[in-house]
């Protein structure tokens, strides 16, 4: 396994082109792999947005990627391209009662079964309260908690809330993507189940770049 960062340069149109559509992002990131890659539908990526001029690429994957066609399109040339680091160490480590500091891109979404229909229709989860009991339901099955802060809530927030609206790749329809990102505070429950997350990923629209957790020492 491995984890790469790529720092983007948002003045560019090559990525405004991509950062418009997380279809065209998908593509580009897969295009960093070889076509006979294993699991590349299992490719997890997250586009953050920090500060104004500043656009951090964060991918994990099996095989280590090669972004030359990313870099000349969307890269810095003053600056070095992307670096790719061995993901095990890292996944090696997690032990049940550590706490890390977490970031998550996700798509929130529940089943509402319409009248007539079998199957539920996805929709978005809405509501600062409920997005937070999903995320708490995840972390129930991915192997951690969210500890409680201050007056006992959840030591977690929402950083970001978009929609995004692009055209399928088929041109056939519009797809609007509702997604927040969580930042906070996680305690290890269960390391197999966590580790299993970091690889495969949360919730759905993995392919729009949700679904990617990554973690980071307390300061």
């Amino acid at each position: 396994m491995y984890f790469t960062h790529m720092p983007l340069n948002p003045t560019r149109r090559g990525t405004r082109d991509l950062v418009a559509s997380p279809q065209r992002m998908h593509a580009a990131v897969l295009a960093g792999f070889l076509p006979d890659v294993a699991d590349r539908d299992r490719i997890l990526w997250r586009l953050d947005n920090p500060e104004r001029h500043r656009l951090d690429l964060h991918v994990v994957s099996r095989e280590e990627p090669s972004f030359e066609g990313l870099a000349d399109q969307a890269g810095w040339p003053s600056q070095p391209t992307w670096r790719s680091a061995p993901y095990t160490p890292l996944l090696d480590s997690l032990e049940a009662g550590q706490r890390w500091v977490f970031r998550l891109r996700a798509n929130p979404v529940r089943s509402v079964r319409a009248e007539g229909r079998d199957r539920g229709q996805r929709v978005p989860v809405a509501g600062e309260a409920r997005r937070m009991e999903w995320l708490l339901r995840q972390g129930s099955a991915h192997g951690f908690t969210v500890p409680g802060g201050a007056h006992e809530r959840p030591n977690a927030r929402v950083s970001e809330d978009r929609t995004e609206q692009f055209r399928r790749r088929t041109g056939t329809g519009t797809v609007t993507l509702k997604t927040v990102t969580f930042e906070g505070l996680l305690q290890v429950t269960d390391p197999a189940a966590l580790r299993e997350a970091l690889v495969s990923g949360i919730g759905p629209a993995k392919g729009y770049g949700c679904g990617l957790i990554t973690l980071a020492r307390p300061t």
